[in-house]
Order: structure tokens, then sequence, then C-alpha cells
């Protein structure tokens, strides 16, 4: 501690024999000490109470000077600590980028630091923002997230970060309540509007990328499928990505199935709506009607209509199932508004 305050006593006992206050170079000395005792991992308790120790041998005891020096020397403690929170939020970002998008240099090494052991399984939700949010996550509310998400599971096990105007939280695939604990609080402190789409539990640092792909999917196709749910799991989504795959052979479907809807009065909207309001009810018409906020006879009108005009009725367990699966093709092409080739 001498040689940190070294500068600190001499300031002291100049002060005290001339009656001059301390310098800039004396001041600038000071914070110089205050940054390589944070640098060092000194406590700023046990830095200030050997500056005051070192003043007491001073007389007469130069109070206005010894105010300057132990200030100058908190500016440099508290100056170090910001610059080191910078580089460690810089790197924390640097790390969740290459985490997330696959590039493997260092990657475990790097891992450790923020507590992660990437030979493990993990899983990763990603939250999104109501569209008219505006400015996406605020920081705040990410550090809100992730302080009560440490304090609950321990720094080694979650690791929050903004990344593309999402929230994203990766955490143990054993550790289930990771993220239901951090969907709560994003439904406590985001606006109505919000989604969140959970990946599956996948092995290695291959794994939490695609866990997380999983996640961002499963928000795109809630959207795209007007789904209600807010929050929406990629396990229970798996036929979705599965049609895709095809896209010809799933526009032939729609186009097969669908297209003579496109003569109905008032188009195919309708018709495709109470199709998965029917779907989505289990085939119960009024529970159906209810979903609509139309009466249980204007939903089977709807049904005959859809029956004369397309040959299918979902009544019938095999067709029901093709008119389930074009429906579902017509949401992820969105068609009728996206015309297919």
């Amino acid at each position: 501690m001498d040689e940190l305050l070294g500068g600190h006593l001499r300031t002291l006992r100049e002060a005290a024999a001339t009656g001059r206050p301390p310098g800039r170079a004396e001041l600038d000395d000071c914070r110089a000490a205050g940054v390589l005792a944070a640098e060092r991992g000194v406590p700023v308790r046990a830095l200030v109470e050997a500056a005051l120790a070192m003043a007491e041998s001073v007389t007469p005891a130069p109070l206005s000077a010894l105010r300057r020096t132990v200030s100058a020397l908190m500016e440099g403690y508290e100056d170090a600590q910001r610059s080191a929170l910078r580089q460690e939020e810089a790197a924390r970002r640097e790390f969740v980028d290459d985490l997330l998008q696959g590039r493997v240099h260092r990657l475990a090494e790097r891992a450790e630091h923020f507590g992660l052991r990437l030979a493990e399984t993990y899983a990763v939700a990603v939250a999104r923002a109501a569209a008219d949010a505006g400015g996406g996550i605020a920081e705040g509310t990410a550090r809100r997230i992730e302080d009560a998400l440490i304090a609950r599971f321990g720094s080694q096990n979650v690791l929050v970060a903004v990344r593309d105007g999402t929230l994203v939280c990766v955490a143990p695939g054993g550790l289930a309540a990771a993220t239901g604990e951090f969907t709560h609080h994003v439904r406590r402190l985001f606006a109505p509007g919000w989604r969140v789409g959970l990946g599956r539990a996948h092995r290695g640092p291959g794994g939490v990328v695609a866990s997380y792909r999983e996640g961002a999917n499963a928000i795109e196709l809630g959207d795209r499928l007007g789904l209600r749910a807010p929050v929406l799991k990629a396990a229970d989504l798996l036929v979705f990505p599965v049609l895709l795959r095809d896209r010809a052979a799933i526009e032939d479907l729609v186009t097969t199935v669908l297209s003579p809807l496109l003569e109905a009065r008032g188009g195919p909207e309708p018709l495709l709506a109470t199709l998965e309001a029917v779907f989505a009810s289990q085939g119960n018409q009024t529970a159906a009607a209810r979903r609509l906020g139309v009466s249980t006879r204007a939903v089977t009108y709807r049904l005959e209509r859809i029956r004369r005009l397309t040959g299918f009725s979902p009544d019938d367990p095999t067709q029901r199932f093709t008119l389930e699966t074009a429906v579902l093709g017509a949401r992820l092409l969105d068609w009728p508004a996206q015309p297919l080739s």
C-alpha cells in the first residue's frame, strides 16, 4: 500500500509545509494510484482507510488537501472499474455473437469465463417485444431479468443477452425452471404483444446455435400462422419445418385443395379462418363460433360451402387431415395474399 500511496503522502506533506493546495500533476498522480489499486483488486475501503491513516502522520493536518487527494484516488478507482465493466460487456457481446453464430475460435475457453460448460446440453429461449414497442428491448430491462435469474440460479447456469432486437437466455437443458423463470420475467416486464420461443435442448456449441435458431423460428412461425399463444415451443412446431422443406409439394397441396375457395363470395379468408377455428376447437362448431364471434349456424353454413367448393369435409377423418395440412401450408406460404407459382 505504501507503494500505491507514496505520492499521496508526499502531496499531503507539501501541502502542510507550504499551505498550497495540490496541483493538477499531484492529483493526476493520485488518480493513477486509484486506477492501479482497482486493477490490483485492492478493496476500496482498504484504500481509503490507508490514505486516512497516512494523513494522521502529517502535522498540521491538511484537511483541504486530504479531501482533494482522496477524491482523486476515488475518481481513478471508479474510472478503472467503469473501464473494466465496459471491457467485460464488450467481451460478453462478442462471445454471445460468436456462440449464437457458431464461430468456434477459443469458444470453450471463453465460455468458462462466463460460467458455461459447452460439453453439456443447453436450451435457448428467445424473447421478442411487441411490434409496437418502438426501441425494442431496453438494456435496463435485460439487466433486471438477468440479475433476477442469476440471483436464483447462479451466474454459472444462465447467460442473458440482447441480440438482433431480441432477448436471449441460454440455460442448461436439465434446468427447465430457468427458461420458465425467464418467461415469467418477460411476461412481467414486457408490454402486451411479446412472444417467447423455446428451442429444444441440444449438446455442445453447435447445439446452442441449433436451439437459438429453433427459438427464433418458433416466433416467426407463430406470426405466420397467426397463433395466439405468447409462448411457443419448437418441439410443438416440428411439423412446420417439415412442410416447408418440400415447398413444391405444399404448394401443390394448397393449390389443389384450397384454390376453389377463391370463387367464394367475400373471398377465401373467412372460410380459411373458419377451418382454423374448427380445427383449434377439435371439431366443436359451437366453440369455433365463439372463437370467430359468429353464430353456430354461420359456421355450419361456411363448412357446407367449403365442402361444395373443394370436395373436402372436416367431418371425414382422412379429408380433415388433408384440409388441416393444406390450411397450415396456406398460412406458411401467406396464401392467398402471395400467389403461388
